[in-house]
């Protein structure tokens, strides 16, 4: 049996989902991040096969979504993105201090996946934490900076007032440091699987595409490291992918 558990970690909305007779258990764990404008239950079909595997899995409900909505403009929403994901990151790290604290990690086995924004919130933390074992990206992007560029493009198209060249490089200042396709010898062999629907006009398909074809040959086993090209996908995971990520936590976690 399959227990799902909402809870806090500090101010982070959660879910926790186990094996009932696992509950207090330390357990290899899976922190998994839901996309921009989902929530933490979006992710519960991928959580509940991971669980009937033996992981832990804690849902984090990210900053001014699911649990923590605000009162706020789809503008100003837009506007948040990058502080939703370094939020996601820095909290991140008290949600494995919390699980080391109630002895809930098994020696230290934890790995971090996401869905498009908790894609990207995923290969920010695999260049920003060395403690991280095992990573799933679903449509995200490592390639920040580039992607930043184009968000504020897309937004100063549509909105009329704009976003400065002076609020940009503000911006790409702030998150040079989570940019994993600048330094990816960060990676230091680490696991990571990349999934990316091929049809995909949110997030580049080529992004990714590009980072894997630069970093594979940075393995020392090319076990260690896959993508996944889905032809005729778009911006929408698929059952082929989540069963991809379960796969790989299994293998490598």
């Amino acid at each position: 049996m399959i227990n799902i558990n909402e809870e806090k970690i500090g101010n982070i909305p959660v879910l926790q989902i186990v094996q009932a007779d696992k509950i207090k258990s330390a357990l290899p764990t899976v922190v998994y991040y839901h996309g921009f404008r989902g929530e933490k239950d979006s992710s519960l079909t991928l959580a509940y096969k991971l669980a009937n595997e033996g992981f832990r899995v804690v849902l984090p409900d990210s900053k001014l979504h699911g649990k923590r909505q605000e009162h706020i403009s789809e503008r100003e929403l837009d506007l948040s993105f990058w502080d939703i994901v370094i939020a996601n990151i820095e909290e991140l790290n008290d949600i494995k201090n919390y699980l080391e604290e109630k002895q809930l990690l098994l020696s230290g086995r934890i790995g971090v996946g996401g869905t498009s924004m908790g894609g990207i919130t995923t290969f920010a933390a695999f260049k920003t934490y060395s403690w991280i074992k095992v990573g799933t990206v679903l449509m995200g992007t490592p390639k920040i900076s580039e992607f930043a560029n184009i968000l504020i493009d897309n937004f100063n198209a549509i909105h009329e007032e704009k976003i400065t060249e002076g609020e940009r490089e503000e911006v790409l200042h702030k998150l040079r440091k989570y940019d994993l396709d600048q330094e990816p010898m960060k990676l230091q062999n680490r696991p990571l699987f990349i999934w990316h629907g091929e049809e995909d006009k949110v997030v580049p398909h080529e992004q990714s595409v590009n980072f894997y074809e630069k970093v594979k040959n940075l393995y020392e086993r090319e076990d260690d490291i896959k993508m996944v090209k889905e032809k005729g996908r778009g911006h929408h995971i698929s059952r082929l992918s989540i069963q991809e990520a379960v796969n790989w936590f299994k293998k490598h976690l």
